[in-house]
């Protein structure tokens, strides 16, 4: 057994995962931001109060990423780790292994391992919701690649400027990566808001946009067909050169069905691969994902 965490801005959950399988949660607290001897001790205080090993290993869940050639990571939502090399810092304060992963890339490892993607040598996991991420696994074992951005696919000036049909100009949005005409300004669930007010004139919620296509509403459905063209382009690019065999999705927008449905016919008729089977899919695991995919990878990281 061991103890494992999914860490954010504003909460830290914990758990202790017996397998794959068996991962119960703890209490979750707030995250200290400001003060790393805070958040260290509020990790080694969940574990405690859960029964793990005091020197046991322990796992992490979190939005940030871990550059594997110096350790360092890149997370500004909590000050208190952002450029630490934060696998041996919480090492040596805790005086205990520790292993840190993305949380794309734990859903995806959640996901391959017990979610929509067993039985599947290359598993390609997608974020669709405040962000769009990605993480890819290959035989059971996260791949991260260079710097840890492997499956970032939501980054990169290659969002279409003419989308839909017919065909309508789209701005090339700047993205927060420091970017412009990326994919995650046009397609996370502020980026459908945005592609909504300037298809008519109109702003909207993701949620409300939802709601107005599956009610049949036409400026809804110009929405979600213009969405879809942007998303599916760039998706089907990398599913090309990575080779999944399946696209699990998670995020907000992901809890539509039938998107994740439309978005996956688009999908299948620009890939190169050819097949009749569905692709991209809703993702298996709704609840706790992210702390699903750090009990995996510890338990892993123990054998």
């Amino acid at each position: 057994m061991i103890a494992c965490f999914d860490i954010g801005g504003s909460a830290i959950k914990g758990a202790i995962a017996y397998s794959p399988e068996d991962i119960r949660p703890l209490p979750k607290v707030p995250t200290p931001l400001d003060d790393f001897d805070a958040f260290a001790s509020a990790l080694a205080k969940i574990a405690a109060d859960g029964g793990a090993d005091p020197t046991g290993l322990i796992s992490i869940s979190i939005a940030g990423v871990v550059d594997s050639d110096t350790g360092k990571i890149t997370c500004a939502n909590i000050p208190c780790i952002h450029g630490r090399t934060l696998v041996a810092d919480l090492s040596a304060r805790l005086q205990r292994p520790v292993l840190v992963a993305n949380d794309a890339d734990c859903f995806a490892l959640s996901e391959a391992v017990v979610g929509a993607g067993r039985e599947h040598r290359v598993v390609f996991g997608v974020i669709l919701g405040t962000g769009v991420g990605g993480g890819i696994v290959i035989d059971g074992k996260i791949h991260e690649g260079a710097g840890g951005f492997a499956g970032e696919w939501g980054h990169g000036p290659v969002s279409a400027t003419l989308a839909g049909n017919p065909p309508i100009a789209i701005p090339r949005y700047a993205c927060g990566c420091g970017q412009v005409g990326c994919v995650d300004p046009v397609g996370a669930a502020r980026g459908m808001e945005r592609l909504h007010t300037h298809l008519h004139g109109v702003n909207l919620t993701s949620t409300a946009i939802m709601v107005a296509w599956n009610a049949g509403d036409a400026a809804a459905e110009r929405t979600i067909e213009v969405y879809i063209d942007i998303v599916s382009g760039p998706l089907a690019m990398t599913i090309n050169i990575v080779g999944a065999s399946i696209v699990p999705v998670g995020g907000g927008l992901a809890n539509s069905v039938e998107l994740v449905q439309r978005l996956d016919e688009a999908v299948r008729a620009r890939i190169l691969r050819k097949t009749g089977q569905p692709l991209v899919v809703p993702a298996e695991l709704k609840i706790e994902p992210g702390l699903i995919g750090a009990g995996v990878l510890g338990l892993m990281g123990i054998r």
